[in-house]
């Protein structure tokens, strides 16, 4: 039964949470329950009090007319102990009885013989008045010489257990007085009150439920076209761009949706303007690079045959030979790579994977860059596991990122060891390029992946990059399935993390190496030690 009570109870809360026509139908139902319940409660209580007040002011004119008779019948006696007194009693009770108009009432008189004791000669089922339910109204009756006294007990008479109103007073007889108690059924007020109550429940309920069904309906008008222009919103941002509301009439509702339709129908011009001139961009872009192919192709002829006869020159075109041998490597990568950056765009790039072993690989980029390290006078180490570490990628791309990735730090290690490391767990392989250079400023680590970004400038570059590598590396990785991240804080250097999955396909969850270095991670808990 718990377990269904959960279940009911988080069903709810999801369906409170995610559907506003559950919220308001239970905001509403809640609200008119309290309501109605309180209206059924003063209205119970206002029947109820009045019909036992009619009851009571009516018994009580009995009760005196009763309490009058009986004086005027018992006049004469003036002793308490006078013997004919009980036959006269019993005859008075008889007689007010008869003017009962109920067969389930009692007439019960009794003669008292001390302060507060009481004698009780059995006049009509004096018995009754033993029960401790009665006895703070005989006390009251007992202790006053006039007065009507009331009280609602639930005694047994004869018929079982039922409610009853007694009423009593004393009659002056001589010396000592003659208690009067008059024990009248509630039945039918009770049977009343409950009839009412149910009455006024049954009108409560329907009530509650037929507001319930009208604040469903209502939301129902005001949350449907709602759900409507959710569902078209979705199918826009799927792409379906031609996806609008159907407006009926002419209300606010109407009016959402026309201005619904209108934002979708801009969103669709302006997307559509986007992506044609994205189109036309790439489509500039390769075709630039293309045509440059056959001009570069002469001018790099030509600049091979003046480098190599740069000997027979004077010093000062030997140099200019040099320096165009130098620019025109760049131009040629800097085409390569807005050739593959535009295949990336088109979504032309295609993923060759097969089984590598990537030791070799990080090894064979470390010997390409090993003669920029000692131009750079940085030492270059690699830490790579003395057994093979297969995966299944695109080594072609691979090599690709560790060169730019191992590039980059011999750039900026500042004439630090810069180390590259690779690791591998059962699920993904991992390669770190760490460096001790300038490092990055806070939130850098996410621009140095913006195409043609720069940290400084102004800084004197060995190689000439293109300042696309990053970005391609980016999408190189992004083609494995795999992440590409840098770390990186002013004066302690920056450290690139490349996570691939070791099969191709499978979703990465996690990375065998730290993106933040175990050096800086070390600093920072000495310097929380210091400021604390």
């Amino acid at each position: 039964m718990s377990r269904r009570l959960r279940r009911f109870w988080a069903v709810s809360r999801r369906q409170w949470r995610r559907s506003l026509q559950f919220r308001v139908v239970g905001i509403t139902l809640s609200l008119s329950a309290a309501l109605v319940l309180a209206f059924a409660y003063t209205v119970a209580s206002l029947i109820s009090n009045g019909v036992l007040q009619s009851k009571i002011d009516q018994s009580a004119k009995m009760v005196d007319s009763g309490a009058s008779y009986a004086m005027r019948e018992l006049t004469g006696f003036t002793q308490a102990d006078d013997p004919s007194l009980p036959l006269s009693l019993k005859n008075v009770v008889t007689q007010l009885y008869a003017s009962v108009n109920d067969a389930q009432a009692e007439v019960i008189m009794l003669r008292r013989s001390g302060n507060l004791q009481a004698n009780w000669p059995k006049a009509r089922d004096g018995d009754v008045m033993d029960d401790p339910q009665v006895s703070g109204i005989r006390a009251l009756v007992v202790g006053s010489k006039s007065g009507t006294y009331q009280q609602i007990a639930t005694l047994d008479i004869g018929a079982g257990l039922q409610k009853y109103l007694v009423m009593g007073t004393a009659v002056p007889v001589g010396p000592l007085p003659v208690e009067l108690y008059y024990i009248i059924p509630l039945d039918s007020e009770d049977e009343l009150v409950q009839f009412t109550g149910a009455v006024v429940t049954g009108t409560g309920i329907a009530l509650v439920a037929l507001l319930a069904l009208i604040a469903a309906m209502m939301t129902r008008l005001v949350v449907t076209p709602v759900r409507v222009a959710a569902r078209t919103a979705q199918r826009l941002s799927a792409g379906l761009l031609d996806q609008r509301m159907v407006v009926r009439g002419e209300d606010d509702l109407a009016r959402l949706a026309a201005a619904f339709n209108q934002m979708a129908a801009n969103l669709q011009r302006q997307i559509v303007r986007l992506e044609e001139m994205s189109r036309l961009q790439r489509r500039f872009t390769s075709d630039v690079s293309h045509e440059l192919r056959t001009p570069l192709t002469t001018v790099r002829m030509a600049a091979d045959l003046l480098f190599s006869s740069r000997d027979d020159f004077d010093p000062a075109a030997a140099r200019s030979a040099e320096l165009l041998q130098a620019e025109l490597d760049r131009f040629e990568g800097l085409l390569t790579d807005l050739l593959e950056i535009s295949r990336f765009d088109a979504g032309f790039a295609a993923l060759d994977a097969e089984p590598t072993d990537l030791v070799p690989v990080v090894r064979r980029v470390a010997d390409q860059l090993l003669s920029l390290a000692e131009r750079c006078k940085v030492e270059l180490k690699v830490v790579v596991p003395d057994t093979e570490v297969i995966a299944e990628v695109d080594p072609r791309r691979v090599e690709r990122v560790l060169r730019n990735l191992v590039g980059n730090a011999v750039e900026h290690g500042e004439g630090k060891p810069v180390v590259v490391t690779l690791a591998a767990d059962g699920s993904a392989v991992a390669v770190t390029v760490r460096d001790h250079g300038v490092g990055l400023k806070v939130g850098e680590e996410k621009l140095v992946f913006n195409r043609f970004w720069r940290a400084d400038p102004s800084r004197a570059r060995q190689t000439g990059g293109t300042g696309l590598g990053l970005s391609i590396s980016l999408e190189d990785a992004r083609l494995h399935g795999g992440w590409l991240e840098a770390w990186g804080a002013p004066g302690k250097g920056a450290q690139f993390r490349l996570t691939l999955p070791a099969r191709s396909g499978d979703r990465l969850v996690s990375s065998p190496l730290r993106l933040v270095p175990d050096d800086a991670r070390a600093d920072e808990a000495a310097l929380i030690g210091e400021t604390s």
